[in-house]
């Protein structure tokens, strides 16, 4: 988390329990996607507990790599994805075909975030007992729009409930830490949509139709 270590392993291991659970509910595969999503923020989470770590016994080798697999999550894996897994559960219909190009729109997100981590390294510093990942190219206008339609307007259109109510929280997860925590926005949204990806589980926990190949 951004507030501290333990808080940040604390999140990670309670989400490490939530998410293999929720693997193990999914009855086709198409569902597994979606159902990892707590697992993956699992450990977004307990590498930023690293990163933690790494500021207070000053290992700055280990500093370097654990921010760079944070911000992986953070910034290629969710944008591309999110949209997928949501996809993967829609029926054929105009929803699957807004999905499909909100995918495409993710993975272009994805990659160029992945090109300029590699042209433009991000740094994580301890700022105001939180952490701060400095990523300018993150915050341009036309990445975080394509951002936000991927990671949180494609839930919203799904047409399942609590995939809905997935994004409706991230969406407003996203508008809550951009308004509060700007400064550190990309470790506050992770934290909160971690903790928020609980919800995924309410689609999976009593589903009792037999298991399916599709």
């Amino acid at each position: 988390m951004c507030f501290s270590m333990n808080a940040s392993l604390a999140a990670g291991g309670f989400l490490l329990g939530v998410g293999t659970m929720t693997v193990k509910a999914a009855r086709r595969p198409s569902e597994i996607p979606f159902a990892a999503i707590p697992l993956l923020f699992a450990i977004q989470q307990l590498s930023e507990g690293i990163v933690w770590w790494t500021f207070a016994h000053n290992a700055p080798g280990l500093n370097v790599v654990m921010t760079q697999v944070f911000s992986f999550f953070s910034h290629v894996l969710w944008p591309a994805y999110v949209p997928l897994a949501v996809f993967l559960l829609e029926p054929p219909g105009w929803r699957r075909r807004l999905l499909k190009l909100a995918t495409i729109a993710g993975l272009m997100v994805g990659l160029y975030l992945l090109y300029s981590m590699f042209e433009y390294p991000i740094i994580s510093r301890p700022t105001g007992n939180h952490v701060e990942y400095v990523s300018p190219h993150f915050f341009a206008a036309v990445t975080m729009a394509g951002y936000l339609f991927a990671t949180t307007v494609s839930p919203l259109l799904s047409s399942e409930g609590s995939v809905k109510f997935f994004g409706a929280l991230a969406l407003a997860s996203f508008v809550l830490a951009y308004l509060i925590f700007a400064r550190w926005f990309i470790s506050v949204w992770c934290f909160f949509a971690a903790i928020l990806s609980v919800v995924v589980a309410l689609k999976f926990f009593g589903q009792k139709r037999p298991l399916t190949l599709v």
